[in-house]
């Protein structure tokens, strides 16, 4: 049996990874700057995880939800802190796409309605949730079968407005730093205004802070540059560092009813090990703090390369843009100069480091995006 051929693969066999580097089977050293998807969020191989992972599956590894797991309040309970939304309730899934979909189960079920509004270039998962990209029709999908997603230029309020005004849109989902979208950071004054128009016309406002949520911007949550509190938010990629994983943190403004929602491997305790070991790194070693400090020397030392036309993002969530197609850029990267980094399009080089990025691997990065750019 083959796999099936939906993405690019990289001729890169990884075996070992630790903090922010990894090594193939031939024992070559790459530096990660892009964390599978920002997955990697403490690092790769923090030793506090790995113990923690190991210690809960010699115990349990699952167990049916129909019984209580501890695991689960505890990190109910610790995730409402260190986040900052104590008074929100908590439901655990597998992934970012699984999350959104029951984001949006949800706020039909509140108001009723099944128009969505999402935004140009958004990125929400694969399945029956909406997904626009500029480049690829083939993962284009509708919200479900009963309703649909309107679609409006990142910050362009005034076309919103008039859309929630009509009184039948059931939610509007935004990324809190837009990520398959080419790391785009909606303004302030729209994520403001946004809130204030769909609190006014009954509209369940949903943050998506799969990638840009757990530190990454230097809030826990990038909405929280905004000063603002969504209906609900939806987690993945970073809360597990690597384990499968999602979430979605709910407002009390939702009463929940039994069998409105439903998972089989949602939190399990392996699961929950592994997101408990997270928020005890990102506390201890101050990673959020640390992903300001970091990115924003790395993007100003970035804004200092000619070839590159805008350096956008906030934190370790980093967007270059080049006026040419940055494919054989990115190939150099890795094949010369042993660096991962990710894409947006055909031009955009993101960069999604772990938190733990220290400013002498920054400079190491740049010393070799350099060379690179010199090369081409």
């Amino acid at each position: 049996m083959e796999l099936f051929d939906v993405y690019p693969l990289f001729d890169v066999n990884i075996v070992k990874g630790k903090r922010c580097h990894v090594w193939d089977d031939k024992g070559v050293e790459y530096l990660d700057f892009y964390g599978g998807h920002a997955v990697i969020s403490i690092g790769h191989a923090h030793p506090h995880y790995v113990e923690s992972i190991s210690g809960q599956v010699a115990k349990l590894g699952f167990y049916s939800n129909s019984v209580v797991n501890g695991l689960q309040r505890k990190l109910a309970e610790r995730l409402g802190r260190v986040s900052g939304y104590e008074g929100y309730s908590l439901f655990l899934v597998n992934s970012g796409a699984e999350a959104n979909e029951n984001a949006l189960k949800l706020a039909s079920f509140y108001n009723r309605r099944k128009r969505i509004i999402a935004f140009s270039k958004a990125f929400h998962g694969r399945t029956s949730l909406a997904v626009e990209t500029t480049d690829n029709p083939h993962i284009i999908a509708p919200v479900n079968q009963n309703g649909h997603a309107t679609f409006f230029p990142l910050n362009d309020m005034d076309a919103v407005r008039k859309e929630l005004e009509k009184g039948d849109v059931c939610a509007v989902i935004i990324e809190g730093i837009q990520g398959v979208g080419g790391i785009q950071v909606p303004d302030v004054a729209f994520l403001q205004a946004l809130r204030e128009c769909c609190t006014a016309t009954g509209t369940v406002l949903i943050l998506d802070e799969i990638q840009s949520g757990y530190g990454r911007s230097g809030k826990f949550f990038a909405h929280q540059h905004a000063c603002i509190r969504p209906d609900i938010i939806t987690v993945a990629k970073g809360i597990g560092n690597g384990f499968p994983m999602g979430a979605v943190l709910i407002s009390p403004m939702f009463t929940p009813h039994y069998g409105e929602l439903g998972t089989t491997f949602g939190g399990n305790h392996l699961a929950c090990a592994a997101a408990l070991a997270v928020l005890d790194v990102i506390e201890k070693e101050n990673l959020v703090e640390n992903a300001v400090q970091v990115g924003t020397y790395l993007a100003n030392e970035l804004r200092k390369i000619p070839q590159i036309k805008e350096v956008r993002g906030l934190g370790l969530m980093i967007g270059l843009e080049f006026d040419q197609d940055i494919k054989e850029l990115r190939k150099y990267l890795i094949y010369k100069e042993h660096v991962f980094t990710g894409a947006s399009g055909c031009n955009i080089l993101r960069l999604l480091p772990p938190l733990c990025l220290t400013s002498n691997e920054a400079d190491d990065f740049l010393f070799r995006l350099k060379r690179t750019i010199c090369n081409q």
